[in-house]
């Protein structure tokens, strides 16, 4: 697919017998649908070709004019025949701010997250080196940092202090939740003359950072607000995949695997695996793909029941009959997001933390209970209850992550240089995109009941659809 400026035009190729054949489909008119908003106009010529040694007519930036599609199927395009788009990410010929007098903050929020500490180390390290910027600061404990009463200290970060850091799980800013008042940050913003704030963090934290951007806007400031979306549960819209969750899942695998040996290991064996995912279940669904040793797979998306004929405990029983019928080991492991049958344990929602997220009753000791229950006059089940996920959260990123994080940290630096404000780099078809911060507050990534990957998910595990049932 080739984009250009204002006029899309879709090719299809094929290659046969060693010759290229190229087919015009349609010619498509192309709108950016999601404008990024910009402090000012950028004037000053970028550094970058210096900083990186080549020619600047070798040097290729991206023009604001740059888009990618956001819907490449082209029976979508040719049905509205306007195609949307999002600007392109990538370093801009003319920057807005003076590296000289920049001053820039970075904040990390909310849980932690394989490769925070890669995205701090390369937008420190891509500032200084890459733009002169000589003065980076990192608020501590969150939004929490930027309010007086807490008196958390503000850090200095330089080459030297996060060079290694990468090698570290966690976060070394430390994190909190929970919303502050944005008339607070913005104050502390001006006390300290930071010109760029990068908020590292899930969608509590691009809710708070738009806040921030209003409240920027409104008292007419030039302080540009950039974020790089952080959640292992990759339920972030808009990006098709966000940092740490490839550590995540791949870490989660190694867990079912030995809990497959758990379960295998006994007569009538049964391990259930408790994984992150509040509202989303993304970990839990790739974890039982990439392992097709998982029976049973359980996400917030798609409600299921326990009881009755089409419930998960009798699909259970069935498996034991049918593995005795085959003169099998009899066994089964069971995987379930944190957020999944929050129905059935009666949970309404009131109990909230700190960032106003519910509150979630344990469904993995649920389903221990009620299997046990179930089973006491029936089979002598032998059940574990596992939960790795404090744990995987708080790896170093693994080699695919921490690249990730670097183009991720990267694209944002040129963002915020070239005066980009209130908005996230997201990853669309293949490209880095910059996505305003008020259409992602506006959605939630989660995995579609009726799509091509849950019915993938399904065929692997060979669960029965009537599970998700409730007749």
């Amino acid at each position: 697919m080739i984009l250009f400026q204002s006029l899309a035009i879709l090719i299809s190729c094929r290659i046969r017998n060693n010759s290229l054949t190229i087919f015009v489909l349609e010619q498509v008119n192309m709108k950016n649908g999601f404008p990024v908003k910009q402090l000012g106009a950028a004037k000053i010529a970028s550094s970058l070709p210096i900083s990186c040694r080549s020619k600047h007519e070798n040097f290729k930036f991206v023009d604001d004019d740059n888009c990618i599609l956001h819907d490449v199927a082209v029976y979508s395009v040719n049905k509205e025949k306007n195609a949307y788009s999002f600007e392109q990410a990538g370093p801009r010929a003319q920057s807005y701010f003076d590296a000289s007098k920049v001053r820039a903050g970075i904040v990390t929020c909310g849980g932690l997250c394989p490769g925070i500490n890669n995205v701090i180390r390369t937008i420190v390290m891509q500032l200084h080196h890459n733009y002169g910027v000589q003065h980076m600061y990192g608020f501590r404990y969150g939004f929490q940092g930027f309010i007086p009463s807490y008196q958390h200290e503000i850090v200095d970060l330089t080459p030297d202090n996060v060079r290694n850091i990468h090698n570290l799980g966690g976060s070394i800013l430390s994190s909190s939740r929970g919303p502050q008042d944005p008339s607070e940050i913005v104050d502390c913003l001006k006390r300290n003359n930071i010109q760029i704030l990068f908020c590292i963090g899930g969608d509590g934290t691009l809710h708070g950072a738009h806040a921030i951007a209003e409240e920027v806007e409104r008292r007419k400031e030039k302080i540009s607000i950039i974020c790089i979306p952080k959640t292992i549960d990759n339920d972030i819209p808009y990006c098709v995949k966000t940092f740490g969750f490839e550590t995540a899942f791949s870490k989660a695998v190694e867990a079912v695997q030995a809990a497959h040996s758990e379960a295998y290991g006994r007569n009538y064996g049964v391990v259930i695996i408790k994984l992150m995912g509040r509202n989303s279940g993304f970990i839990a669904a790739n974890t039982s793909l990439a392992c097709p040793d998982v029976n049973f797979v359980l996400i917030p998306e798609v409600p299921f029941t326990i009881q009755g004929e089409k419930g998960l405990l009798r699909l259970l029983e069935r498996r034991f009959e049918n593995k005795k019928k085959q003169s099998r080991h009899p066994h089964s492991v069971i995987v379930v997001a944190e957020g999944a049958g929050q129905d059935l344990l009666g949970n309404n929602g009131e109990e909230r933390d700190a960032s106003g997220n519910i509150r979630f009753k344990d469904i993995g000791f649920f389903l221990k209970e009620n299997i046990q229950k179930y089973f006491k006059d029936r089979y002598p089940v032998n059940i574990k209850l596992i939960e790795p996920s404090y744990m995987i959260r708080s790896l170093p990123a693994n080699p695919h992550d921490a690249i990730f994080c670097y183009y991720l940290a990267d694209h944002a630096v040129h963002a915020a240089m070239a005066g980009k404000t209130d908005m996230m780099v997201g990853y669309w078809n293949g490209h880095f995109t910059h996505v305003p911060l008020e259409i992602v507050n506006k959605n939630q990534k989660r995995i579609d009941p009726h799509g091509e990957f849950w019915r993938q998910v399904l065929f692997s595990t060979g669960q029965a659809g009537d599970l998700y049932s409730h007749k």
